[in-house]
C-alpha cells in the first residue's frame, strides 16, 4: 500500500509511568519491555512526539479507595454522573491509588528518551471523571452536545501541526491506549497502534483481545518493521530509511 498523501505523523506515547510498570501500585506485566521499542520510535521524523502523563488528585473518583466501604479494586466499579447533566452517567471500572500528582509513582519513566518529545500533556486531572483518553473523557460521546467534562488539549496541538495520522503506543493496551486511539479515530485521524510499543493490564490475552476489538472499530495493530512505520521514515525522495539507518 503506497503511502496516504497527505501524510502529517504523530506519535503519542501514553502514561509511560512508574505506576504502571513492575514494582509500581499498577503495574502492566511486561511493561518497562515497551521502552527499547518507543525509544527507536522516537528518533523518527515525527511532525509531532507527544508523551501523556497520569496526572490525578489524590481524592480521584477511579481509586477504590476514596468509595464507601472501601470496594475491592479491579473487580468493583463506580458511576460517573455528568456534573452539569445528572441524567448521563458511565460505569467505570475502580483502581488501586495511582499516579497521584508530584508523586514518585506519577513520574515518566526515566529510561524513556524525553528529549525527543516536543511536549508532556498532563491527562486524568479532573476529580469527577475517569480520562482513560488522552483526549477528553467519554462524556464527550455522550451528551447530546458533546460538552466533556475535561479535555487535554491534545486535539488542538494535532491540528495544529495539520497531523492526518496518529501512531499511538505505551500503557496499557486494554485501557488508555486503546481509548486513546479510538478517540483519535473518531476525531477523523487515521490511526496506528504499535505491537511493540505497548503492553496490556490483562497480559498476552489481554493484548490479542484488545488487537481484535480495535480491527473491529477501524484501528489496525501494526509492527514496528511494517510498513506504517516505514512511511515515517522514508526520505524527501520517498526512499524508507531503515531504522537502524537512524
Amino acid at each position: 500500500m503506497p503511502r496516504p498523501d497527505p501524510f502529517v505523523p504523530a506519535l503519542l506515547v501514553v502514561d509511560l509511568q512508574e505506576d504502571f510498570c513492575p514494582g509500581g501500585s499498577l503495574a502492566v506485566p511486561r511493561g518497562r519491555e515497551t521502552i527499547p521499542p518507543i525509544n527507536t520510535l522516537l528518533s523518527l521524523p515525527f511532525a509531532l512526539r507527544l508523551a501523556t502523563q497520569d496526572w490525578h488528585p489524590s481524592t480521584h473518583i477511579s481509586f477504590a479507595s476514596n468509595h464507601p466501604s472501601d470496594p475491592a479494586p479491579f473487580i468493583s466499579s463506580t458511576i460517573i454522573t455528568h456534573p452539569e447533566a445528572p441524567e448521563l452517567s458511565y460505569t467505570s471500572t475502580l483502581w488501586p491509588v495511582h499516579c497521584v500528582q508530584n508523586t514518585p509513582g506519577a513520574e515518566l519513566l526515566p529510561e524513556l528518551k524525553k528529549e525527543q518529545l516536543h511536549a508532556v500533556i498532563k491527562k486524568g486531572i479532573d476529580e469527577r471523571v475517569e480520562m482513560y483518553s488522552a483526549f477528553v473523557d467519554p462524556f464527550k460521546w455522550i451528551h447530546p452536545e458533546g460538552k466533556a467534562v475535561h479535555e487535554s488539549g491534545m486535539e488542538e496541538r494535532l491540528r495544529e501541526k495539520g497531523v492526518t495520522d496518529v501512531f499511538v503506543v505505551g500503557l496499557a493496551m486494554d485501557y488508555c491506549v486503546k481509548e486513546t486511539a479510538l478517540d483519535a479515530m473518531r476525531l477523523g485521524f487515521r490511526v496506528w497502534v504499535v505491537r511493540e510499543g505497548t503492553k496490556a493490564v490483562g497480559g498476552e490475552q489481554g493484548e490479542r483481545e484488545t488487537e481484535e476489538e480495535l480491527g473491529k472499530q477501524g484501528v489496525q495493530v501494526v509492527g514496528i518493521e511494517g510498513e506504517e512505520v516505514g512511511w515515517v521514515s522514508m526520505g524527501r525522495g520517498g526512499m524508507r530509511l531503515g531504522l537502524k539507518e537512524l
